[in-house]
């Protein structure tokens, strides 16, 4: 744990719901698999992907790391 240091997290950075769209869409989930993976409501992911809403906190690190890493890294 002494070698594990803030360079070793993914970074954490606003999306659009041009992005999450985009990033549900490659995945190829509907919404309510995507919520589901993600913990979250589906009209949550509508709202996302309309720009009614941002994600964040939690939300935003799944998002992350599902660009990052695809889909199953989170399931």
């Amino acid at each position: 744990m002494r070698e594990f240091d803030v360079a070793c997290l993914t970074p954490v950075e606003p999306m659009s719901g041009k992005e999450i769209l985009a990033l549900r869409e490659r995945e190829g989930v509907s919404q309510g698999i995507f919520a589901r993976a993600l913990n979250v409501r589906p009209k949550l992911v509508s709202e996302w992907e309309r720009g009614e809403k941002k994600p964040s906190g939690p939300s935003l690190k799944l998002l992350s790391l599902v660009k990052a890493h695809g889909l199953v890294a989170i399931i």
